[in-house]
Protein backbone atom coordinates (compact mmCIF):
# COMPACT_ATOMS: atom_id res chain seq x y z
CA UNK A 1 0.00 0.00 0.00
CA UNK A 2 1.33 3.35 -0.32
CA UNK A 3 3.66 5.02 1.82
CA UNK A 4 4.01 8.76 2.69
CA UNK A 5 6.27 10.12 0.26
CA UNK A 6 8.94 8.92 -2.51
CA UNK A 7 8.83 9.02 -6.44
CA UNK A 8 7.30 6.16 -8.45
CA UNK A 9 9.98 3.60 -8.98
CA UNK A 10 8.71 0.59 -10.95
CA UNK A 11 10.41 -2.29 -8.50
CA UNK A 12 8.04 -4.96 -6.67
CA UNK A 13 9.30 -3.54 -3.12
CA UNK A 14 9.42 0.45 -3.76
CA UNK A 15 8.28 2.72 -0.87
CA UNK A 16 5.53 4.37 -2.86
CA UNK A 17 4.45 8.02 -2.76
CA UNK A 18 1.23 8.71 -1.71
CA UNK A 19 1.81 12.42 -0.55
CA UNK A 20 -1.21 13.72 -3.59
CA UNK A 21 -4.31 13.95 -1.82
CA UNK A 22 -6.89 10.98 -2.64
CA UNK A 23 -9.46 13.52 -3.98
CA UNK A 24 -11.98 11.16 -2.37
CA UNK A 25 -13.03 12.67 1.10
CA UNK A 26 -16.35 10.05 1.59
CA UNK A 27 -13.80 7.85 3.46
CA UNK A 28 -15.49 8.73 6.55
CA UNK A 29 -18.45 8.17 5.43
CA UNK A 30 -20.70 6.62 8.30
CA UNK A 31 -20.45 2.89 8.17
CA UNK A 32 -23.93 1.26 8.98
CA UNK A 33 -23.95 -2.26 11.05
CA UNK A 34 -25.44 -5.12 9.52
CA UNK A 35 -27.31 -7.49 11.47
CA UNK A 36 -25.68 -10.85 12.91
CA UNK A 37 -26.40 -13.91 11.53
CA UNK A 38 -29.85 -14.76 12.74
CA UNK A 39 -30.74 -17.93 14.48
CA UNK A 40 -32.88 -19.64 11.75
CA UNK A 41 -34.31 -22.88 12.96
CA UNK A 42 -36.99 -24.23 10.68
CA UNK A 43 -38.67 -27.57 11.36
CA UNK A 44 -37.37 -29.42 8.71
CA UNK A 45 -33.44 -28.03 10.11
CA UNK A 46 -34.12 -29.43 13.57
CA UNK A 47 -35.74 -33.06 11.79
CA UNK A 48 -32.21 -33.06 10.01
CA UNK A 49 -30.35 -32.91 12.71
CA UNK A 50 -32.39 -35.28 14.98
CA UNK A 51 -31.64 -37.80 12.18
CA UNK A 52 -27.89 -36.85 11.66
CA UNK A 53 -27.70 -36.93 15.25
CA UNK A 54 -29.58 -40.81 15.73
CA UNK A 55 -27.02 -42.40 12.41
CA UNK A 56 -24.03 -40.99 14.43
CA UNK A 57 -25.48 -42.81 17.83
CA UNK A 58 -25.97 -45.85 15.86
CA UNK A 59 -22.87 -48.50 15.65
CA UNK A 60 -20.57 -48.12 13.10
CA UNK A 61 -20.50 -50.14 10.09
CA UNK A 62 -17.89 -51.29 7.54
CA UNK A 63 -19.67 -49.19 5.00
CA UNK A 64 -19.75 -46.23 7.81
CA UNK A 65 -15.96 -46.74 8.21
CA UNK A 66 -15.31 -46.59 4.17
CA UNK A 67 -17.17 -43.13 3.89
CA UNK A 68 -15.04 -41.81 6.90
CA UNK A 69 -11.85 -43.20 7.09
CA UNK A 70 -9.87 -43.12 10.26
CA UNK A 71 -7.65 -40.59 11.24
CA UNK A 72 -4.27 -41.17 11.26
CA UNK A 73 -2.13 -41.78 14.52
CA UNK A 74 -0.99 -37.95 14.31
CA UNK A 75 -4.59 -36.82 14.10
CA UNK A 76 -7.15 -35.91 17.02
CA UNK A 77 -8.89 -38.96 18.14
CA UNK A 78 -12.77 -39.37 16.64
CA UNK A 79 -15.03 -39.42 20.07
CA UNK A 80 -15.61 -42.59 21.69
CA UNK A 81 -19.65 -43.66 21.84
CA UNK A 82 -19.47 -43.07 25.37
CA UNK A 83 -19.38 -39.02 25.12
CA UNK A 84 -22.39 -37.65 24.30
CA UNK A 85 -22.47 -35.06 21.07
CA UNK A 86 -23.76 -32.13 21.86
CA UNK A 87 -26.67 -31.22 19.70
CA UNK A 88 -26.33 -28.12 17.43
CA UNK A 89 -29.45 -26.99 17.72
CA UNK A 90 -28.86 -25.30 21.15
CA UNK A 91 -26.80 -23.08 18.98
CA UNK A 92 -27.82 -20.95 16.06
CA UNK A 93 -26.63 -21.52 12.69
CA UNK A 94 -24.89 -19.10 10.94
CA UNK A 95 -26.83 -17.06 8.02
CA UNK A 96 -24.40 -16.16 5.20
CA UNK A 97 -25.47 -13.02 3.27
CA UNK A 98 -26.36 -14.29 -0.28
CA UNK A 99 -25.37 -12.78 -3.77
CA UNK A 100 -26.78 -9.38 -3.80
CA UNK A 101 -30.02 -9.34 -5.43
CA UNK A 102 -30.54 -9.74 -10.01
CA UNK A 103 -26.79 -11.08 -9.46
CA UNK A 104 -26.25 -13.27 -12.66
CA UNK A 105 -24.98 -15.96 -10.14
CA UNK A 106 -22.98 -17.84 -12.87
CA UNK A 107 -21.88 -21.43 -11.60
CA UNK A 108 -18.90 -22.32 -9.17
CA UNK A 109 -17.26 -25.82 -9.81
CA UNK A 110 -17.54 -27.63 -6.67
CA UNK A 111 -14.98 -27.34 -4.14
CA UNK A 112 -13.10 -30.63 -2.34
CA UNK A 113 -10.94 -29.57 0.46
CA UNK A 114 -8.93 -32.19 2.09
CA UNK A 115 -7.18 -31.28 5.48
CA UNK A 116 -4.36 -33.68 6.48
CA UNK A 117 -3.17 -34.26 9.64
CA UNK A 118 0.64 -33.79 9.19
CA UNK A 119 1.82 -30.19 9.50
CA UNK A 120 3.61 -28.00 6.88
CA UNK A 121 6.61 -27.34 9.17
CA UNK A 122 5.34 -23.83 9.60
CA UNK A 123 3.03 -21.72 12.29
CA UNK A 124 1.04 -19.02 12.77
CA UNK A 125 1.64 -16.94 15.72
CA UNK A 126 0.22 -14.20 17.62
CA UNK A 127 1.95 -10.62 16.76
CA UNK A 128 2.84 -12.34 12.98
CA UNK A 129 0.72 -9.85 11.29
CA UNK A 130 1.25 -5.66 12.21
CA UNK A 131 0.89 -2.25 10.91
CA UNK A 132 3.69 -0.19 9.48
CA UNK A 133 3.79 3.23 10.32
CA UNK A 134 6.29 6.63 9.90
CA UNK A 135 8.73 7.13 12.23
CA UNK A 136 7.29 10.79 13.03
CA UNK A 137 4.08 9.36 14.18
CA UNK A 138 6.01 7.90 17.02
CA UNK A 139 5.20 11.83 17.76
CA UNK A 140 1.90 11.56 16.87
CA UNK A 141 -0.65 12.80 20.06
CA UNK A 142 -2.89 10.12 18.71
CA UNK A 143 -1.01 7.09 19.73
CA UNK A 144 -1.83 7.44 23.35
CA UNK A 145 -3.73 4.75 25.30
CA UNK A 146 -6.23 7.28 26.30
CA UNK A 147 -7.24 7.19 22.65
CA UNK A 148 -9.93 4.56 22.77
CA UNK A 149 -10.15 4.12 18.70
CA UNK A 150 -6.24 3.64 18.28
CA UNK A 151 -6.65 0.81 21.28
CA UNK A 152 -10.07 -0.64 19.77
CA UNK A 153 -8.68 -0.95 16.51
CA UNK A 154 -5.28 -2.92 17.42
CA UNK A 155 -7.13 -5.39 19.91
CA UNK A 156 -9.17 -5.93 16.36
CA UNK A 157 -6.00 -7.45 15.58
CA UNK A 158 -5.34 -9.07 18.65
CA UNK A 159 -1.64 -8.47 19.83
CA UNK A 160 -0.38 -7.04 16.74
CA UNK A 161 3.06 -4.86 16.66
CA UNK A 162 3.23 -2.14 15.28
CA UNK A 163 6.67 -1.22 13.23
CA UNK A 164 7.90 2.83 12.79
CA UNK A 165 10.42 3.36 10.12
CA UNK A 166 8.91 4.32 5.87
CA UNK A 167 11.06 7.02 4.22
CA UNK A 168 10.57 10.12 7.16
CA UNK A 169 13.04 8.02 9.21
CA UNK A 170 16.03 8.85 7.20
CA UNK A 171 14.21 12.56 6.41
CA UNK A 172 12.10 14.44 9.07
CA UNK A 173 12.53 11.98 11.83
CA UNK A 174 14.90 13.38 14.64
CA UNK A 175 15.81 12.09 17.72
CA UNK A 176 16.54 14.06 21.41
CA UNK A 177 16.29 13.13 24.54
CA UNK A 178 17.66 16.47 25.85
CA UNK A 179 14.90 18.49 24.03
CA UNK A 180 16.99 19.65 20.73
CA UNK A 181 15.62 21.86 18.82
CA UNK A 182 14.70 20.42 15.27
CA UNK A 183 17.19 21.07 12.84
CA UNK A 184 16.27 23.24 10.41
CA UNK A 185 17.99 20.78 7.50
CA UNK A 186 15.09 18.86 8.07
CA UNK A 187 12.43 19.52 6.00
CA UNK A 188 9.12 18.42 4.69
CA UNK A 189 5.58 19.71 3.91
CA UNK A 190 2.07 20.08 5.73
CA UNK A 191 1.45 16.29 4.94
CA UNK A 192 4.26 15.39 5.78
CA UNK A 193 5.68 17.74 8.43
CA UNK A 194 9.21 17.12 10.44
CA UNK A 195 9.41 16.12 14.04
CA UNK A 196 11.30 15.72 16.68
CA UNK A 197 10.70 12.87 18.89
CA UNK A 198 11.81 12.61 22.77
CA UNK A 199 11.25 10.04 25.37
CA UNK A 200 8.04 11.42 26.64
CA UNK A 201 6.76 10.40 23.31
CA UNK A 202 8.40 6.85 23.68
CA UNK A 203 6.62 6.20 27.19
CA UNK A 204 2.87 7.28 25.47
CA UNK A 205 3.40 5.12 22.61
CA UNK A 206 4.81 2.25 25.69
CA UNK A 207 1.37 3.01 27.07
CA UNK A 208 -0.50 2.12 24.28
CA UNK A 209 1.31 -1.00 23.54
CA UNK A 210 0.40 -1.86 26.75
CA UNK A 211 -3.27 -1.26 26.86
CA UNK A 212 -3.58 -3.13 23.18
CA UNK A 213 -1.39 -5.85 24.26
CA UNK A 214 0.74 -5.06 21.20
CA UNK A 215 4.91 -5.32 20.31
CA UNK A 216 6.85 -2.58 18.65
CA UNK A 217 9.75 -2.36 16.08
CA UNK A 218 11.51 0.38 15.50
CA UNK A 219 13.94 2.45 12.62
CA UNK A 220 16.92 4.74 13.34
CA UNK A 221 18.24 7.18 11.16
CA UNK A 222 21.24 6.37 8.74
CA UNK A 223 20.15 9.10 6.50
CA UNK A 224 21.72 11.63 8.62
CA UNK A 225 25.21 9.68 9.55
CA UNK A 226 24.90 9.49 13.56
CA UNK A 227 25.74 6.23 15.44
CA UNK A 228 25.41 7.73 19.28
CA UNK A 229 22.49 9.48 18.27
CA UNK A 230 20.59 6.03 17.24
CA UNK A 231 22.08 4.22 20.20
CA UNK A 232 20.66 6.91 22.18
CA UNK A 233 17.43 6.44 20.92
CA UNK A 234 17.54 2.51 21.43
CA UNK A 235 18.68 2.38 24.93
CA UNK A 236 15.44 4.58 25.89
CA UNK A 237 13.46 2.26 23.78
CA UNK A 238 15.15 -0.84 25.44
CA UNK A 239 14.17 1.40 29.15
CA UNK A 240 10.78 2.19 28.04
CA UNK A 241 9.26 -0.29 26.15
CA UNK A 242 10.99 -3.22 27.40
CA UNK A 243 10.23 -6.71 26.23
CA UNK A 244 7.42 -5.40 24.34
CA UNK A 245 10.32 -4.23 21.98
CA UNK A 246 11.45 -6.64 19.24
CA UNK A 247 14.24 -5.92 16.73
CA UNK A 248 15.84 -2.37 15.86
CA UNK A 249 16.37 -1.39 11.70
CA UNK A 250 19.18 0.73 10.56
CA UNK A 251 17.68 2.85 7.87
CA UNK A 252 15.22 2.49 5.36
CA UNK A 253 15.80 1.22 2.21
CA UNK A 254 18.96 2.14 2.11
CA UNK A 255 19.20 0.76 -1.85
CA UNK A 256 16.98 4.20 -2.66
CA UNK A 257 19.79 6.47 -1.03
CA UNK A 258 21.71 7.10 -3.87
CA UNK A 259 19.08 7.55 -6.09
CA UNK A 260 16.72 9.58 -3.83
CA UNK A 261 19.39 12.30 -2.49
CA UNK A 262 20.18 11.09 0.62
CA UNK A 263 23.57 10.30 -0.18
CA UNK A 264 26.00 11.08 -3.35
CA UNK A 265 25.15 9.05 -6.41
CA UNK A 266 28.07 6.66 -5.27
CA UNK A 267 26.57 5.36 -2.43
CA UNK A 268 26.24 1.54 -2.62
CA UNK A 269 25.54 -1.76 -0.50
CA UNK A 270 29.49 -1.86 0.31
CA UNK A 271 28.89 1.73 2.38
CA UNK A 272 25.62 0.59 4.14
CA UNK A 273 27.58 -1.93 5.21
CA UNK A 274 30.65 -0.65 6.78
CA UNK A 275 28.09 2.44 8.83
CA UNK A 276 25.96 -0.35 9.71
CA UNK A 277 28.68 -2.02 11.58
CA UNK A 278 29.50 1.01 13.23
CA UNK A 279 25.87 1.53 14.74
CA UNK A 280 25.33 -1.63 14.99
CA UNK A 281 28.32 -1.61 17.37
CA UNK A 282 27.33 1.73 19.53
CA UNK A 283 23.59 -0.20 19.26
CA UNK A 284 25.19 -3.42 20.82
CA UNK A 285 26.98 -1.00 23.74
CA UNK A 286 23.53 -0.15 25.24
CA UNK A 287 21.15 -3.28 24.07
CA UNK A 288 23.37 -6.36 23.27
CA UNK A 289 20.31 -8.26 23.65
CA UNK A 290 18.12 -6.82 21.26
CA UNK A 291 18.14 -8.05 17.36
CA UNK A 292 19.11 -6.08 14.62
CA UNK A 293 16.98 -6.18 11.41
CA UNK A 294 17.76 -5.66 8.01
CA UNK A 295 18.16 -4.19 5.26
CA UNK A 296 14.98 -3.77 4.67
CA UNK A 297 15.26 -3.05 1.24
CA UNK A 298 13.34 -3.51 -2.15
CA UNK A 299 16.33 -4.89 -4.09
CA UNK A 300 17.24 -8.45 -3.33
CA UNK A 301 20.93 -7.90 -4.13
CA UNK A 302 20.84 -6.28 -0.61
CA UNK A 303 19.77 -9.43 0.99
CA UNK A 304 22.81 -11.64 1.22
CA UNK A 305 25.65 -9.16 1.98
CA UNK A 306 23.15 -8.31 5.02
CA UNK A 307 23.21 -11.71 5.95
CA UNK A 308 27.09 -12.60 5.23
CA UNK A 309 28.21 -8.83 7.39
CA UNK A 310 29.81 -9.53 10.58
CA UNK A 311 27.48 -7.91 13.59
CA UNK A 312 27.41 -8.86 17.57
CA UNK A 313 24.36 -8.89 17.61
CA UNK A 314 21.12 -11.54 16.22
CA UNK A 315 20.20 -10.59 12.63
CA UNK A 316 16.83 -10.71 11.23
CA UNK A 317 16.12 -10.71 7.59
CA UNK A 318 13.75 -8.12 6.17
CA UNK A 319 12.43 -6.75 3.14
CA UNK A 320 10.07 -4.31 1.66
CA UNK A 321 7.19 -5.89 -0.98
CA UNK A 322 4.30 -4.36 -3.14
CA UNK A 323 2.43 -6.73 -5.32
CA UNK A 324 1.21 -4.34 -7.47
CA UNK A 325 4.14 -1.36 -8.92
CA UNK A 326 3.47 -0.60 -11.89
CA UNK A 327 1.88 2.71 -11.48
CA UNK A 328 2.32 4.18 -14.86
CA UNK A 329 1.11 0.42 -16.79
CA UNK A 330 4.61 -0.32 -18.09
CA UNK A 331 4.50 -3.04 -16.71
CA UNK A 332 0.58 -5.15 -17.61
CA UNK A 333 0.36 -7.56 -15.17
CA UNK A 334 1.18 -5.12 -12.21
CA UNK A 335 -0.93 -2.82 -12.60
CA UNK A 336 -3.31 -2.01 -9.66
CA UNK A 337 -6.31 -2.66 -11.42
CA UNK A 338 -8.67 -4.97 -10.51
CA UNK A 339 -8.20 -7.84 -13.08
CA UNK A 340 -4.49 -8.14 -11.83
CA UNK A 341 -5.58 -8.08 -7.35
CA UNK A 342 -8.70 -10.85 -8.38
CA UNK A 343 -6.78 -13.01 -10.39
CA UNK A 344 -5.18 -16.76 -9.45
CA UNK A 345 -1.54 -15.83 -10.65
CA UNK A 346 -1.81 -13.11 -7.93
CA UNK A 347 -1.45 -15.62 -5.17
CA UNK A 348 1.78 -17.55 -7.10
CA UNK A 349 3.74 -14.29 -8.42
CA UNK A 350 3.52 -13.69 -4.31
CA UNK A 351 4.88 -17.17 -3.34
CA UNK A 352 7.59 -17.04 -5.92
CA UNK A 353 8.90 -13.90 -4.51
CA UNK A 354 8.27 -14.34 -0.73
CA UNK A 355 9.94 -17.62 -1.12
CA UNK A 356 13.25 -15.95 -2.94
CA UNK A 357 13.89 -13.97 0.48
CA UNK A 358 12.92 -17.33 2.31
CA UNK A 359 15.36 -19.30 0.84
CA UNK A 360 18.09 -16.98 2.33
CA UNK A 361 16.95 -16.41 5.83
CA UNK A 362 16.87 -20.07 5.71
CA UNK A 363 19.82 -20.69 4.65
CA UNK A 364 21.15 -18.66 7.34
CA UNK A 365 19.69 -19.96 10.21
CA UNK A 366 17.93 -16.57 10.88
CA UNK A 367 14.07 -15.59 10.85
CA UNK A 368 12.73 -13.60 7.73
CA UNK A 369 10.49 -10.44 8.16
CA UNK A 370 8.05 -8.34 6.15
CA UNK A 371 7.78 -5.11 7.90
CA UNK A 372 6.73 -3.27 5.24
CA UNK A 373 4.01 -4.46 2.84
CA UNK A 374 0.78 -4.19 0.77
CA UNK A 375 -1.17 -4.05 -2.62
CA UNK A 376 0.29 -1.53 -3.88
CA UNK A 377 3.29 0.87 -3.64
CA UNK A 378 1.05 3.34 -5.99
CA UNK A 379 0.28 6.81 -5.04
CA UNK A 380 -3.44 8.44 -4.98
CA UNK A 381 -6.51 6.80 -5.71
CA UNK A 382 -7.32 3.63 -8.42
CA UNK A 383 -9.79 1.00 -8.89
CA UNK A 384 -8.43 -1.38 -6.06
CA UNK A 385 -7.98 1.15 -3.29
CA UNK A 386 -10.45 1.45 -0.52
CA UNK A 387 -12.18 -1.93 -1.91
CA UNK A 388 -13.41 -4.78 -0.99
CA UNK A 389 -11.58 -6.91 -2.80
CA UNK A 390 -8.54 -5.57 -0.94
CA UNK A 391 -9.80 -7.16 1.23
CA UNK A 392 -10.15 -10.70 -0.01
CA UNK A 393 -6.43 -9.87 -0.36
CA UNK A 394 -4.85 -8.67 2.69
CA UNK A 395 -6.60 -12.13 4.24
CA UNK A 396 -4.82 -14.61 1.59
CA UNK A 397 -1.84 -12.42 1.35
CA UNK A 398 -1.51 -12.28 5.34
CA UNK A 399 -2.14 -16.51 5.43
CA UNK A 400 -0.13 -17.30 2.27
CA UNK A 401 3.05 -15.09 3.67
CA UNK A 402 2.59 -16.86 7.33
CA UNK A 403 2.26 -20.75 6.04
CA UNK A 404 5.44 -20.32 3.64
CA UNK A 405 7.41 -19.42 6.85
CA UNK A 406 7.34 -15.39 7.11
CA UNK A 407 7.38 -14.90 10.64
CA UNK A 408 6.05 -11.26 10.63
CA UNK A 409 4.60 -8.96 8.27
CA UNK A 410 3.10 -5.32 8.72
CA UNK A 411 0.75 -3.40 6.02
CA UNK A 412 2.29 0.33 5.61
CA UNK A 413 -0.42 2.78 6.80
CA UNK A 414 -0.40 6.36 7.52
CA UNK A 415 -2.56 8.44 10.56
CA UNK A 416 -3.51 10.73 7.88
CA UNK A 417 -7.13 11.98 6.91
CA UNK A 418 -9.23 9.61 5.40
CA UNK A 419 -10.14 12.39 3.42
CA UNK A 420 -7.26 12.89 1.16
CA UNK A 421 -4.75 10.67 2.67
CA UNK A 422 -3.58 7.80 1.54
CA UNK A 423 -6.03 5.66 0.14
CA UNK A 424 -4.24 1.83 0.36
CA UNK A 425 -3.58 2.74 4.43
CA UNK A 426 -5.46 0.11 6.54
CA UNK A 427 -6.20 2.94 9.15
CA UNK A 428 -6.98 6.54 8.66
CA UNK A 429 -8.16 9.53 10.71
CA UNK A 430 -10.88 11.54 10.57
CA UNK A 431 -11.54 15.13 10.45
CA UNK A 432 -11.20 16.93 7.23
CA UNK A 433 -7.83 16.79 4.86
CA UNK A 434 -4.76 17.43 7.22
CA UNK A 435 -6.51 18.39 10.25
CA UNK A 436 -7.09 15.08 11.87
CA UNK A 437 -9.92 14.74 14.97
CA UNK A 438 -8.22 11.73 16.18
CA UNK A 439 -10.91 9.87 15.62
CA UNK A 440 -9.15 6.68 14.08
CA UNK A 441 -11.14 4.03 11.83
CA UNK A 442 -10.60 0.65 9.64
CA UNK A 443 -10.74 0.59 6.04
CA UNK A 444 -11.49 -2.83 3.79
CA UNK A 445 -8.52 -4.00 4.10
CA UNK A 446 -7.96 -3.69 7.40
CA UNK A 447 -10.67 -6.07 8.24
CA UNK A 448 -8.88 -8.80 5.99
CA UNK A 449 -5.80 -8.31 8.18
CA UNK A 450 -7.82 -8.86 11.49
CA UNK A 451 -10.05 -12.08 9.97
CA UNK A 452 -6.26 -13.49 10.38
CA UNK A 453 -5.07 -11.71 13.30
CA UNK A 454 -7.81 -13.23 14.78
CA UNK A 455 -6.92 -16.79 14.42
CA UNK A 456 -6.24 -18.82 17.50
CA UNK A 457 -2.76 -19.50 16.16
CA UNK A 458 -1.16 -22.92 15.55
CA UNK A 459 0.78 -25.32 13.21
CA UNK A 460 -0.02 -25.26 9.68
CA UNK A 461 -1.70 -28.06 8.20
CA UNK A 462 -1.33 -29.91 4.84
CA UNK A 463 -4.25 -29.35 2.69
CA UNK A 464 -5.55 -30.19 -1.30
CA UNK A 465 -8.20 -27.90 -2.76
CA UNK A 466 -9.55 -28.95 -5.86
CA UNK A 467 -12.50 -26.51 -7.86
CA UNK A 468 -14.30 -23.53 -6.14
CA UNK A 469 -13.09 -21.29 -8.72
CA UNK A 470 -10.86 -18.33 -7.29
CA UNK A 471 -10.07 -20.08 -3.83
CA UNK A 472 -7.25 -20.92 -1.22
CA UNK A 473 -8.00 -23.07 1.85
CA UNK A 474 -5.47 -23.11 4.86
CA UNK A 475 -5.74 -25.10 7.89
CA UNK A 476 -4.13 -24.83 11.46
CA UNK A 477 -3.94 -27.40 14.36
CA UNK A 478 -4.46 -25.67 17.83
CA UNK A 479 -3.41 -26.17 20.58
CA UNK A 480 -6.19 -27.64 22.35
CA UNK A 481 -6.60 -30.12 19.33
CA UNK A 482 -8.84 -28.60 17.50
CA UNK A 483 -8.69 -27.73 13.91
CA UNK A 484 -9.13 -24.17 12.11
CA UNK A 485 -10.01 -23.98 8.58
CA UNK A 486 -9.74 -21.03 6.08
CA UNK A 487 -11.60 -20.79 2.75
CA UNK A 488 -10.73 -17.33 1.11
CA UNK A 489 -13.29 -17.17 -1.81
CA UNK A 490 -12.41 -14.57 -3.76
CA UNK A 491 -14.91 -14.89 -6.51
CA UNK A 492 -17.21 -12.22 -7.41
CA UNK A 493 -19.82 -11.66 -4.84
CA UNK A 494 -21.98 -9.40 -7.80
CA UNK A 495 -21.61 -12.70 -10.47
CA UNK A 496 -20.74 -15.77 -8.72
CA UNK A 497 -23.19 -18.04 -7.09
CA UNK A 498 -22.59 -20.20 -4.11
CA UNK A 499 -19.85 -22.87 -4.01
CA UNK A 500 -20.73 -26.01 -2.90
CA UNK A 501 -18.01 -26.84 -0.28
CA UNK A 502 -17.08 -30.88 0.54
CA UNK A 503 -14.64 -30.47 3.67
CA UNK A 504 -12.79 -33.60 4.58
CA UNK A 505 -11.22 -33.33 8.12
CA UNK A 506 -8.86 -35.21 10.41
CA UNK A 507 -11.25 -36.49 12.41
CA UNK A 508 -15.11 -36.97 13.48
CA UNK A 509 -16.27 -33.32 14.40
CA UNK A 510 -17.86 -32.83 17.46
CA UNK A 511 -18.87 -29.28 16.73
CA UNK A 512 -18.44 -26.94 14.09
CA UNK A 513 -18.67 -23.13 14.31
CA UNK A 514 -18.23 -20.30 11.75
CA UNK A 515 -17.51 -16.49 11.61
CA UNK A 516 -17.30 -14.96 7.82
CA UNK A 517 -15.95 -11.52 6.63
CA UNK A 518 -18.29 -10.37 3.54
CA UNK A 519 -18.80 -7.61 0.68
CA UNK A 520 -21.24 -7.30 -1.69
CA UNK A 521 -18.67 -6.25 -4.41
CA UNK A 522 -15.29 -6.27 -5.59
CA UNK A 523 -15.45 -2.28 -5.85
CA UNK A 524 -17.28 -1.80 -2.55
CA UNK A 525 -15.57 1.13 -0.15
CA UNK A 526 -17.85 1.08 2.33
CA UNK A 527 -19.17 -2.74 2.62
CA UNK A 528 -16.79 -5.17 4.05
CA UNK A 529 -18.07 -6.13 6.99
CA UNK A 530 -17.20 -9.31 9.71
CA UNK A 531 -20.48 -11.27 10.76
CA UNK A 532 -22.13 -8.03 9.86
CA UNK A 533 -20.29 -5.32 11.67
CA UNK A 534 -17.45 -3.06 11.66
CA UNK A 535 -15.32 -4.95 13.90
CA UNK A 536 -13.07 -8.19 14.80
CA UNK A 537 -14.99 -11.60 14.45
CA UNK A 538 -17.31 -12.57 17.37
CA UNK A 539 -15.23 -14.28 20.22
CA UNK A 540 -14.91 -17.97 18.93
CA UNK A 541 -16.80 -19.20 22.19
CA UNK A 542 -19.95 -17.21 21.08
CA UNK A 543 -19.82 -18.02 16.95
CA UNK A 544 -22.67 -19.83 15.39
CA UNK A 545 -22.75 -23.57 14.14
CA UNK A 546 -22.29 -23.94 10.44
CA UNK A 547 -25.44 -24.82 8.48
CA UNK A 548 -25.46 -28.32 7.53
CA UNK A 549 -23.13 -29.42 10.25
CA UNK A 550 -23.07 -33.40 10.95
CA UNK A 551 -22.03 -34.09 14.25
CA UNK A 552 -19.66 -37.23 14.42
CA UNK A 553 -18.67 -36.87 10.75
CA UNK A 554 -15.02 -36.13 9.52
CA UNK A 555 -16.89 -35.04 5.97
CA UNK A 556 -18.78 -31.08 5.99
CA UNK A 557 -20.49 -30.19 3.56
CA UNK A 558 -21.82 -26.52 3.48
CA UNK A 559 -21.94 -23.59 0.38
CA UNK A 560 -20.25 -20.45 0.81
CA UNK A 561 -21.22 -17.60 -0.37
CA UNK A 562 -18.55 -15.70 -3.30
CA UNK A 563 -16.55 -12.55 -2.03
CA UNK A 564 -16.09 -13.93 1.56
CA UNK A 565 -13.23 -15.35 3.90
CA UNK A 566 -14.71 -17.91 6.07
CA UNK A 567 -13.04 -19.29 9.59
CA UNK A 568 -14.08 -22.44 10.34
CA UNK A 569 -13.76 -24.16 14.15
CA UNK A 570 -14.19 -27.95 14.09
CA UNK A 571 -13.60 -30.00 17.56
CA UNK A 572 -13.53 -33.64 18.13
Amino acid sequence: MPSHEGPPEHTPGHTPNDSSPDGHPNGTATRQKRLRPAVVISVLAVLAVLASLMLFLRPTTSGDAAASPAPSASATPAPSSAKAVPSPTKDPFYKQLGPPAGSPLEPVAPQQVNVSADPVGTTLNKSTAGLSLEATDLGDPALTADNASMVALLKQMDQPFLRFGGRAVDRRFFWTSSGESLPETYRGDKAHVPRAVGPADLARVAALLKAADAKVTITVDLGHYDPARAADLVKHATEIFGDRLLSVTVGNEPNGYAADGVRPPSYNVADYLKELQAYAAAIYAVAPDLPISGPGTYDETWWQPFIDVKLPQRKILTFHYYALFSCDGSTPTSSPVMGNLMNANMHQRNIEYLNEALRAGNAAGIETWLPETGASTCPGSNEITKTHASALWAADYSLNAAQLGIAKLAFHSSLLTCAGGPPMSAICNGGPYLKPDGELSARANFFGIAMVSQLEGGKFLKTISTGGGLATSYALQNADGSTTVVLVNENDPEKAAQTAVTLDLPGKARTGTMSQLTGPSYASQDGTAIDGDKSGPVPLADRATVEGFKPGSATQTFKLTAGTVTVLNYTY
